[in-house]
């Protein structure tokens, strides 16, 4: 049976996993992702699949499948929208077909979260799956009948860079996100926008784990920075609910691992949604932090070379 290789290139780490269809991931392996060059992150994946093949003693590939921030333009084939800023206006695509002389799947991480939790995670076998991803930028991404959903602009799903809904004076009165608007989901949502939240309000410069540890142990100034997070995440939420009305949420990346968001939510959530009460489950990727690159891994599945 064709064994599948899924990579999933993210903002501070590239992975990769050897997936067998029946069996699951049989081999992962990861690298730091380099952040100066775009070069370097050509060579980088190129060392890491290179490095699999052997290991694993596999035949080159026909076909592998990579997640990565942002997308391709449908017209010029090159990556826009890319937090990992050096991709931008590139022909990554292109280049790494070239490289590693096979067939290269690219689609956004988000919609290969979508994709992996869809198939055999969390929203197994339900039709309209929205999954985002909170980790080091916040992005989206639908699974539609188990295959990823793009849109005409490959743009489905970038709710990171919607305005946050419902926001305060404060909210709005911010430096702009790396994309130029002001407000966007990512500014507050992601884990980054979480510690920079925290540093604006306690002038404190802590990572989000570690203001999460503090929570625990009973901080007060932690305790408020946690139940704005929340809120913030509810009314985001809110609005795909409203809009979409999809089967399931799944959460993916860093802070989707915070187990207290999962008690607090529902509580927030239906201040914000049209229908009250609202019956959408929102769940932590089964999967975890390998549900992208096994997302990444099934575009190869669904698009046969």
């Amino acid at each position: 049976m064709q064994q599948l290789i899924g990579i999933d290139l993210g903002g501070t780490k590239i992975e990769i996993a050897v997936i067998n269809p029946s069996l699951g991931i049989v081999y992962k392996d990861r690298a730091p992702t380099p952040q100066k060059s775009y070069s370097d992150i050509l060579n980088a994946l190129h060392s890491l699949i290179n490095k699999t093949i052997s290991h694993q003693k596999l035949p080159h590939p026909k076909a592998i499948g990579i997640g990565m921030p942002g997308c391709l333009d449908p017209v010029t084939q090159l990556v826009r929208g890319s937090n990992t800023l050096v991709l931008n206006g590139q022909p990554l695509g292109k280049d790494l077909e070239q490289l590693l002389q096979c067939k290269v799947h690219l689609q956004n991480d988000a919609n290969c979260l979508a994709v992996s939790e869809a198939v055999d995670g969390a929203a197994q076998d339900l039709q309209v799956v929205f999954a985002a991803i909170i980790g080091t930028g916040c992005g989206g991404g639908f699974a539609i009948n188990r295959k990823a959903w793009g849109g005409k602009n490959a743009i489905a799903g970038e709710w990171g860079h919607n305005p946050l809904p419902w926001p305060s004076v404060d909210e709005i009165n911010v430096e702009p996100c790396w994309c130029g608007q002001v407000s966007c989901q990512e500014t507050w949502i992601s884990g980054t926008g979480f510690a920079n939240d925290h540093l604006r309000i306690t002038g404190q410069t802590l990572k989000a784990e570690q203001i999460i540890d503090n929570m625990r142990a009973g901080d007060a100034n932690a305790q408020l920075s946690f139940k704005r997070y929340v809120n913030r995440l509810a009314r985001a939420l809110a609005s795909v609910m409203n809009v979409l009305d999809p089967d399931c949420i799944v959460l993916g990346g860093g802070m989707s691992n915070v187990d207290e968001i999962y008690e607090l939510l529902p509580n927030e959530l239906v201040r914000y949604t049209f229908t009250k009460p609202i019956a959408t489950p929102v769940v932590k990727a089964l999967h975890g932090d390998s549900s992208g690159v096994r997302g990444a891994a099934w575009l190869v599945g669904a698009n046969k070379a």
